[in-house]
């Protein structure tokens, strides 16, 4: 059942984090709800909501884009108020313009009136701004539970090791460990980065399912006592009659190869490859002698550069892989590929979303994470054995012989046949849970909701 504004169980404004990684989920979310009665406000830059009005006939009336206007910072263009594709050295400006915006969010809320606020970890004001208005705030995490419970472990017990030893940051991501650990012990900016969820009401809200991280949201719940609620897999199933868009060459190529024979190689909108992991990546792809469609993405402003993807290639690199490569630059309709029958793995950073979306669609993964929670969401794929890392030298090089060998493996070698057994395995259980999890937290939404109502009422009975 679809509501409308005005007829909604619960009329509710999300507020998600400005990457495609994360309105993603955030979009994907509402649209469960709104079959059960919500009424979603979905609350982000035009920028942003650009690629979601693209996709209007996914989802009905009862989503609402609401535009965010961020206040104009000097050497940041309004094109880049978004993540997807920005420039690195943007990002700290990004995030400045982006906690400026709590006056003009603050208006929102009082001009919409919704009965909850739905928030993303990087606005730990939101929630104080929406207590001010008595709205109760829910976080919504769109990381992994294995990350969020690694990371808060360390918040609360920095001395002490993570007590499951499967995930880990590798010598050479000493890097990444080293951040967690100075924010760890800094208390300013633990407070920081705990405020979301410690000011988010009753319960948090966490993309994922307890069949493979059961362990762990057991355990983020006890170090920060809250209730972690998983959401499940939330992706975007690709609709069958929708207008071209752009892919068709993409699959008339991909219809011509044999089943399962060809491998997807992305690493997310928001990560840039530098030249050394290009080269190793295109020679890895070469020795490999498989089938693959291969995106590469540039930052805004350099993706339409003349000739810069073949200047970006190894020499002669598309010469030899011929009809067995397909390079695609800036985009590519990931859900589409991964569902088809003729894909057989995904050589993935292992953002989260894409770490998901393999699992659905039953691909393997062959992990090569870059930065950030990707490499803990790598050791997890190993974990629930639905992937194989490509493990860099001490100096963190990757190399073309090894990313070679691992897709071979995931790919046609008989070693990897058990890797390609609990990728089809986990699809399966995947489709035969339904929305389970979605129950749940309509439920706990729902009882938020009549908390926050009956005590508006026991105020309003004092005067």
């Amino acid at each position: 059942m679809d509501a409308d504004e005005n007829t909604a169980i619960t009329r509710v404004l999300m507020f998600p984090w400005l990457g495609y990684g994360h309105i993603t989920p955030y979009l994907e979310l509402a649209k469960k709800l709104t079959t059960r009665g919500f009424f979603i406000y979905l609350y982000s830059t035009p920028a942003t909501l650009r690629c979601m009005k693209q996709k209007r006939k996914t989802f009905s009336h009862s989503i609402k884009l609401v535009p965010l206007l961020l206040p104009n910072l000097r050497g940041l263009s309004r094109r880049f108020y978004t993540t997807n594709g920005l420039p690195p050295n943007l990002m700290p400006k990004l995030k400045e313009a982006f906690d400026l915006s709590a006056k003009g969010f603050s208006y929102m809320l009082a001009f919409l009136k919704p009965d909850l606020l739905i928030y993303d970890f990087l606005q730990p004001w939101a929630p104080m701004v929406a207590k001010e208005r008595n709205i109760p705030a829910v976080e919504f995490i769109t990381s992994s539970s294995t990350m969020t419970c690694f990371m808060f472990h360390y918040f609360k017990n920095p001395e002490e090791k993570f007590p499951y030893s499967e995930i880990y940051f590798r010598d050479y991501e000493s890097s990444n460990m080293r951040r967690l650990l100075d924010c760890a012990s800094n208390p300013k900016e633990r407070d920081m980065a705990s405020e979301g969820v410690e000011r988010s009401c009753n319960i948090v809200l966490i993309k994922g399912f307890r069949d493979i991280e059961d362990k762990y949201i057991d355990y983020v719940t006890s170090l920060v006592g809250k209730k972690f609620v998983p959401v499940g897999p939330l992706v975007q199933e690709p609709i069958a009659d929708e207008k071209d868009d752009g892919s068709s060459e993409i699959f008339s190529w991909l219809e011509k190869k044999e089943k399962k024979s060809t491998v997807f190689v992305s690493f997310g909108s928001e990560y840039f490859l530098t030249k050394e992991d290009i080269d190793e990546i295109a020679h890895g792809l070469e020795l490999s002698k498989i089938n693959f469609i291969w995106v590469v993405r540039f930052p805004k402003g350099e993706n339409g550069r003349n000739g810069l993807l073949q200047k970006t290639l190894p020499k002669g690199f598309l010469e030899r892989v011929g009809e067995r490569g397909k390079i695609l630059q800036g985009w590519a309709p990931q859900t589409k590929i991964l569902r088809h029958d003729n894909t057989g793995g995904f050589v993935s950073h292992c953002g989260w979303n894409s770490v998901i979306e393999s699992m659905n669609f039953g691909v393997p993964i062959i992990a090569v994470p870059m930065h950030l929670d990707q490499p803990i969401n790598a050791r997890l794929v190993e974990e629930v054995g639905v992937g194989i890392e490509v493990v860099r030298d001490r100096n963190r090089k990757l190399h073309r012989e090894t990313l070679a060998a691992v897709i071979k493996q995931v790919v046609m070698e008989d070693c990897g046949e058990a890797v390609r057994q609990k990728a089809a395995f986990m699809s399966e259980k995947l489709k035969s849970k339904g929305d389970q999890e979605i129950e749940e937290v309509v439920k706990e939404l729902v009882s938020l909701r009549n908390l926050e109502t009956r005590a508006k009422s026991r105020i309003s009975l004092c005067y």
